[in-house]
């Protein structure tokens, strides 16, 4: 799931244009992104990316608090926590 600061209709606009094969959050309050503790660097563009994996029972599993726009974890690295979740370790 992506979570963005756009409000619904922007956000129903955007994923029905490109097509997105997931859910999609819009947090116009920032109520998720400040929950989560996403951070903002104004001289950076703004907030910068977080990436979180919850697992079923709630609790955060993995965060990536990233230092720039371009600071995001592999998918390799999110397929082996995921791979780790399904383990039954939840």
């Amino acid at each position: 799931m992506a979570v963005g600061p756009d409000d619904r209709r922007r956000f129903q606009t955007y994923w029905a244009d490109e097509q997105l094969p997931f859910l999609g959050l819009p947090d116009p309050g920032h109520k998720v992104a400040n929950r989560y503790k996403q951070q903002v660097k104004v001289f950076k563009w703004g907030r910068m990316p977080l990436v979180c994996i919850v697992a079923r029972d709630g609790r955060i599993r993995y965060a990536h608090y990233g230092a720039s726009m371009s600071d995001i974890p592999s998918n390799g690295e999110l397929l082996d926590v995921t791979a780790e979740l399904g383990d039954g370790s939840t």
